[in-house]
């Protein structure tokens, strides 16, 4: 996926243009006018829906799932197909949920070292929104139920 990552002091900026609104365009077609009428909603409020949510970016694997992880023979973890960029470190996580194949102790020794900020739920499904576009403009209409199960949760949010 072609990804941009201008500099950005403002997350809720880069999400809403650096990542959903790419994806958007790109899934145009795959779309009817309904979804993209709540697409289009839902981008307007990002600023709104990040607003109180400040991260400190750290490196972010991008397309962090159990598909991507590993452990060496050694059993040192090993992670592959990157797509980096500095962001919110909830994105990765929430992409675990997504897909699945995490083991909940993962999540629990995360937690226990850096816990989550209040509200990553909503933000969960805000970051989710991303990877699902992402998958239904990769690999087509698959994705499209998911893609708007998902949209119709946010619109509950706006």
């Amino acid at each position: 996926t072609d990804q941009q990552n201008p500099w950005c002091t403002d997350w809720a900026i880069f999400w809403q243009q650096a990542r959903l609104a790419p994806q958007l365009t790109w899934a145009k077609s795959k779309l009817n006018s309904e979804d993209i009428r709540s697409l289009k909603q839902i981008l307007d409020a990002v600023p709104n829906l990040l607003a109180n949510h400040k991260p400190i970016c750290a490196l972010t694997h991008g397309d962090l799932w159990s598909g991507n992880m590993a452990e060496t023979i050694e059993g040192q973890p090993a992670l592959f197909d990157p797509a980096l960029y500095y962001g919110d470190r909830e994105t990765d996580l929430a992409m675990t949920e997504l897909f699945g194949g995490v083991s909940p102790s993962f999540y629990q020794a995360y937690n226990s070292l850096w816990p989550l900020d209040s509200g990553y739920e909503l933000r969960k499904l805000l970051y989710n929104l991303y990877h699902l576009l992402n998958h239904l403009n990769m690999f087509g209409t698959d994705y499209l139920t998911a893609t708007r199960d998902l949209i119709n949760e946010l619109r509950a949010h706006l």
